[in-house]
């Protein structure tokens, strides 16, 4: 089966690095309706932790942000890629890019059972476009 690449939007939010604040914003999004594609927490400086949130519709992120006082960024992309796990299927799309001097900002990337993998992948704003085209996202 081939990999799927697709073009995603999120936004983060910073709160402090205590427990229970990532799962009340989840709770909130998941009260309100909002489909999850991704979800990335981890730690910044000043005792804060930074939440990616990956949405089908950002729209309702915000709407449910408004509502309870989240200072949202600004909407921002990425790539969010699913596909077969096998040996290399991750090194594949880095090397796609590397070939194209397109440095890849992060990516995580986990097995998601059943044979199957999902990796979110960032570039630079200026190369995303290009990265789109060589990644062959949708």
């Amino acid at each position: 089966m081939a990999d799927r690449v697709r073009k995603v939007n999120y936004c983060y939010l910073t709160v402090t690095g205590r427990a229970g604040h990532g799962a009340r914003i989840l709770g909130e999004l998941k009260d309100a309706g909002a489909d999850l594609l991704a979800f990335s927490g981890f730690p910044v400086k000043g005792g804060k932790a930074q939440l990616d949130l990956v949405a089908q519709d950002m729209a309702l992120v915000r709407r449910v942000a408004r509502k309870n006082g989240w200072r949202l960024s600004e909407t921002k992309k990425a790539f969010l890629i699913q596909g077969s796990d096998e040996v290399g299927a991750i090194h594949r799309h880095i090397q796609k890019l590397t070939d194209q001097r397109i440095n890849v900002t992060a990516a995580q990337a986990m097995a998601a059972g059943k044979g199957r993998y999902g990796m979110l992948l960032w570039v630079k704003p200026k190369d995303y476009a290009r990265a789109a085209g060589v990644l062959k996202a949708k």
